[in-house]
């Protein structure tokens, strides 16, 4: 993702997103709609994305849709942290109880990823950057906003990713795109720990009415967070995020 070969995230600091979906197609034209996204399957250079298309914001790149590759995946979106030298986090998610899932997996020139989950077994991904360092765009509307966790242990969670991310969370300079919340402060107590995406939108009641219209679904309507206007839907095959108004 050629775009964005002169940005750096520091290490923890949330830096991608990724859907997993049944159908690219009906993706795109949900999250096209929804958020104003465009979609390319290559970069500028002409290198193929490997399966994925990159969602573009006014020609960066903000999130990428991948085709499910086994039904029984989760439609899901995940949050990626940056990971600069991912051998060492490796060592850290051990250490605090965490596991990975699988082995690096090498995206073209991009990077590579891989996912892990935390000792609740919320997952995550950790991306180490090649010629794509994350999003070209943030913090504005139809892109990353925040990404909130949900636990059944606040403390627990503080402990292990204040250990795997210090200086993201922590550090003199740390301004935090995520945070951890208790599972039941929003959810029914039967919701398993689970990381959520939370996009930026202008108006949040007007971007309900286009999710609704599009055939997604209010999961949670809005209310407010310590960050702003949140309300969770999901998309039209199931995936689930968040809609965040500052």
């Amino acid at each position: 993702m050629a775009e964005n070969r002169a940005s750096a995230f520091r290490e923890g600091v949330p830096c991608w997103v990724d859907a997993q979906l049944p159908d690219i197609e009906a993706g795109k034209r949900f999250y096209g709609e929804l958020f104003g996204w465009s979609f390319a399957t290559e970069d500028e250079d002409g290198t193929p994305y490997g399966g994925s298309v990159v969602a573009r914001l006014e020609g960066a790149p903000v999130a990428s849709l991948t085709a499910k590759r086994d039904g029984r995946m989760p439609t899901v979106w995940t949050v990626y942290f940056a990971a600069p030298d991912p051998g060492a986090l490796a060592g850290r998610i051990h250490a605090g109880g965490g596991r990975l899932l699988g082995e690096p997996r090498p995206v073209g020139p991009f990077g590579r990823a891989l996912l892990a989950a935390d000792p609740e077994h919320a997952v995550f991904g950790l991306w180490q950057p090649g010629a794509h360092a994350g999003f070209g765009r943030r913090h504005e509307p139809g892109s990353f906003g925040w990404a909130q966790l949900y636990t059944r242990d606040t403390e627990a969670a503080n402990a292990f990713y204040g250990s795997l991310f210090h200086d993201a969370l922590f550090g003199p300079d740390a301004r935090p795109d995520f945070g951890r919340a208790a599972v039941t402060d929003v959810f029914p107590p039967q919701m398993p720990p689970h990381f959520l995406v939370h996009f930026r939108v202008a108006d949040a009641e007007a971007a309900l009415g286009t999710v609704a219209r599009l055939g997604g679904r209010v999961q949670v309507p809005p209310f407010t967070a310590s960050y702003g206007t949140v309300a969770v839907v999901a998309d039209d095959q199931g995936a689930s995020f968040a809609l965040l108004q500052r």
